[in-house]
């Protein structure tokens, strides 16, 4: 019966946007039962991307609201659910997919055999052919390197993504905590990784960040490009988050560097262009690019596009000024979606899941179930 359970939630998980595929050995429900025990997983199998209340869920579940309320609490905090807190109204809980979500929620929790799990699982969890036509996160330049460019849209901006939030926590980056915990560390700086608003509210509830200013994240942001991090916002044109990420430690960068042309798997409206006349070989750039798209040659730069993603880190440390940003084709621009739900959709129905059918379905038994609780006794 306990494996059923678990092979349910992990079925619940995959129909979600960001997937939570299967394995020939069975590693994705050892994941899953270092997280969940049987009556969360239990009950997560009946939360939904729909924000719904307790009495909604517990309904769903067939558990009297006085079991499932705090059971659900609990796996907010531990990072097993999304949980959304306004005014005095109740709180509303909401289905985590892995990555991004549960993954990035075990900050400060995760233990060694888990790191170990989770490794050995991004290569399945990583699928070029989704990542190419809806990738969750994508890559905008530091500011140094656009300065120069003309027409550089606000969401193509770190500061005007910033800038279009009321609240913003900074929290230590979790792919820097795996490595560190397998052994592999990494000199770059920790607390780099911004969420937004509702997120920002998240992090700093369940105690993974703290709030700080315009300014504090700008300082982050420009820390970043000093350290040589890519700056990596969700997939949207009102971000959700900005990661900053190194090449050696972040799940998405340390997979697309396997692949020979990683530029054609992430959402970049701007490519490295080099003057090989004024390049003096001095190999700054070979070791700012976290993408091996730079090579020193001959005693000259050498540049291969398909593996540039576009995030000026090149560009922004280069001597002599051989290194600048331009602006894609306009047949490769990225297609950004205005929001995170426009992009969560897109990448629903690159992987075939949640068609408008079944998120019509979802949406009329949430008001079903709605309207049932609002008829129901409340400790019912």
């Amino acid at each position: 019966m306990t494996d059923a359970i678990y092979q349910a939630l992990r079925e619940h998980l995959d129909d979600l946007p960001g997937g939570f595929p299967v394995t020939g050995d069975g590693l994705e429900l050892r994941i899953l039962r270092r997280l969940f025990t049987p009556e969360e997983a239990e009950v997560a199998c009946h939360v939904t991307l729909i924000p719904e209340t307790a009495r909604v869920i517990a309904r769903r579940v067939g558990k009297p609201v006085r079991e499932i309320a705090p059971l659900l609490a609990d796996m907010a905090e531990k990072g097993l659910l999304f949980s959304i807190h306004r005014d005095r109204r109740a709180p509303r809980y909401q289905a985590a997919q892995f990555v991004v979500g549960i993954y990035e929620y075990q900050l400060g929790k995760m233990d060694e055999d888990f790191t170990r799990d989770v490794e050995a699982y991004w290569s399945t969890l990583f699928q070029p052919q989704v990542w190419q036509s809806a990738p969750q996160l994508r890559t905008i330049p530091v500011n140094e390197a656009v300065a120069h460019v003309p027409e550089v849209l606000a969401y193509e901006q770190a500061e005007m993504l910033i800038r279009d939030h009321e609240r913003v926590a900074v929290a230590p980056c979790v792919c820097r905590q795996e490595m560190a915990l397998l052994g592999e560390p990494c000199d770059k700086p920790l607390e780099t990784c911004l969420s937004f608003d509702g997120g920002a509210d998240f992090y700093v509830r369940n105690r993974m960040g703290r709030y700080i200013t315009h300014a504090e994240a700008l300082e982050i942001i420009a820390l970043a490009n000093e350290a040589g991090l890519v700056l990596q916002p969700s997939n949207s044109k009102r971000a959700a988050f900005i990661c900053a990420c190194c090449g050696c430690c972040c799940g998405v960068l340390r997979n697309l560097k396997r692949y020979p042309e990683p530029a054609t798997l992430v959402a970049a409206a701007f490519r490295a262009r080099l003057d090989a006349e004024a390049c003096v070989g001095c190999g700054v750039c070979v070791d700012r690019c976290q993408m091996d798209a730079l090579a020193i040659v001959d005693g000259k730069a050498v540049l291969d596009l398909g593996r540039c993603i576009g995030c000026g880190l090149c560009v922004s440390t280069c001597p002599t000024g051989a290194l600048t940003l331009e602006r894609k084709p306009q047949a490769e621009q990225p297609d950004v979606p205005a929001d995170i739900a426009r992009t969560m959709l897109r990448l629903a129905h690159a992987r075939g899941k949640l068609g408008p059918l079944e998120m019509a379905r979802l949406a009329v038994q949430s008001g079903i179930d709605r309207l049932l609780v609002g008829r129901a006794r409340p400790d019912s």
